[in-house]
């Protein structure tokens, strides 16, 4: 697996598997994010619905559903980076070193919730992994990768 994380090695420098730190940075970032975007689009639920929504109702959940998952696959098909990835220095990418397609963005998406849910134990998968990927990562055949910077500059 780990020779797969080199997309083109005449051309590009070599990225390693992302440690379990900068991940949950990156992801806390990206939370933070995502909070902001979950309020806007709740505020404008209630304006179309005239105030009368409520979190009990399906659709509202199935739209705040959505917003989350746009908000990941639009990032992670346009890049690869999340903003808070792009902060650390992070992409996410399929083995060889390619994009993610839009299924693979779903199927991580999917799978990434009861990872984390369950006491985050899907992430710390990875501990114990020996290509230090969690169980989305390889339920989704994606990597997130830590891209080369200046070693001065890393956290």
């Amino acid at each position: 697996m780990n020779k797969s994380l080199h997309a083109d090695s005449a051309n590009k420098p070599a990225c390693r598997p992302a440690g379990l730190v900068v991940r949950l940075l990156a992801m806390f970032y990206d939370t933070l994010l995502l909070f902001s975007a979950l309020l806007i689009a709740t505020a404008l639920a209630l304006l179309v619905t005239k105030g009368t929504l409520s979190y009990h109702n399906p659709f509202f959940r199935t739209f705040l559903f959505l917003i989350c998952f746009s908000f990941y696959a639009w990032f992670w098909l346009h890049g690869g980076q999340t903003l808070g990835m792009r902060a650390w220095r992070l992409r996410l990418q399929r083995p060889d070193g390619q994009p993610v397609t839009i299924w693979q963005a779903l199927l991580r998406f999917l799978a990434a919730i009861p990872s984390l849910a369950l006491a985050g134990l899907g992430l710390f998968w990875m501990l114990i992994d020996r290509d230090k990927m969690a169980v989305h990562d390889r339920i989704s055949e994606s990597v997130i990768v830590r891209l080369p910077g200046n070693p001065a500059n890393s956290p």
